[in-house]
């Protein structure tokens, strides 16, 4: 989607989160001695709970109503929001599907993806395989060497084109929690800084966790929410209502 986020937005919070993200991150090894996870990306979550400016900028009410449209429900409560930094040079971000990671039934979730600068393709955007959250392959696959491997071959054999292309300057994307995505590496010489929010229907209810990533989520995201119950913790506030 183009021009959902201002010059005078990115101007005014992207010095706000990268200070937060520096000092998540300050005690980090070399790129050259992390993992593939680690060198995809620097991430930092719920920076909403470390700044009121970063507090605002997640609870935007039109970014939630876009979400909430696109899913086609009454209502969003947020999950948590991370940055995701890509430094210079830093590795790819193998394929995978955000909602191997949450225990939450259903799939009326979303995640928004707002780059704080134009991000051409050298810098790593974003690349979609649309349509595959239909495909009920790869679920079980948190990311790694092994999902690159595993999806990448079955994207290569299925009739769906990869969606990979440059964000302007203010353009966000929107994908469903099944949705594959990836990234190539960063081969420009400035970080790629994205923020994202991640948005789940109202009353959307708590999943007995299917491995030990969504039992650690649980415990981060969502303290107290009771398995087969609407979740609606104080980490979860509603962000966006019809009513």
């Amino acid at each position: 989607l183009r021009e959902v986020l201002d010059a005078a937005t990115l101007d005014d919070i992207r010095p706000v989160l990268r200070r937060l993200v520096d000092a998540a991150t300050r005690d980090l090894p070399p790129l050259t001695e992390r993992g593939t996870y680690g060198k995809a990306f620097q991430q930092v979550m719920n920076l909403w709970r470390q700044d009121e400016r970063a507090k605002a900028f997640v609870f935007s009410r039109r970014l939630a109503r876009i979400a909430a449209e696109l899913m086609e429900v009454d209502g969003v409560r947020l999950y948590h929001d991370q940055a995701l930094y890509k430094e210079s040079g830093g590795g790819p971000t193998p394929w995978h599907a955000d909602q191997h990671y949450w225990p939450l039934e259903g799939d009326r979730t979303i995640t928004l993806w707002a780059p704080l600068q134009a991000t051409p393709l050298p810098m790593g955007p974003l690349a979609f395989l649309p349509g595959s959250q239909n495909l009920d392959l790869g679920r079980d696959l948190a990311i790694s060497d092994e999902s690159e491997a595993e999806i990448g071959r079955r994207v290569r054999l299925s009739d769906l084109p990869v969606d990979e292309e440059a964000y302007d300057l203010g353009e966000v994307s929107f994908h469903s929690g099944w949705t594959f995505h990836r990234a190539t590496a960063n081969r420009s010489a400035a970080p790629r800084e994205v923020m994202t929010m991640i948005y789940f229907a109202d009353g959307t209810c708590l999943a007995k966790p299917r491995n030990q990533a969504q039992a650690n989520d649980q415990a981060a995201w969502m303290p107290g929410a009771q398995i087969g119950q609407p979740v609606a913790t104080e980490f979860n506030p509603l962000l966006w209502s019809r009513s």
